[in-house]
């Protein structure tokens, strides 16, 4: 990861683009063409931040996400 690049396990609030009110995301598992990851997803913006290096199956990424500070230590 690049410093900066990740926002922490605290949450964080997309303010909004005018098209929506600010919105409270969550982590949660998200997923792209290089895998599982955990990462907060605005549903009116799309992707905002990944969180963890990349998980090979959805299972991976969920366990990680049970586990918050396992998956800190985990970061690629």
């Amino acid at each position: 990861m690049l410093p900066g690049e990740t926002v922490g396990f605290g949450g964080v609030t997309c303010g909004g683009d005018g098209d929506h009110d600010p919105v409270r995301l969550k982590l949660e598992v998200c997923h792209s063409a290089a895998g599982y990851y955990l990462g907060y997803n605005c549903p009116f913006c799309g992707p905002y931040s990944r969180e963890t290096g990349y998980f090979k199956t959805r299972g991976e990424a969920e366990k990680a996400l049970a586990s918050p500070l396992k998956a800190r230590y985990m970061r690629a």
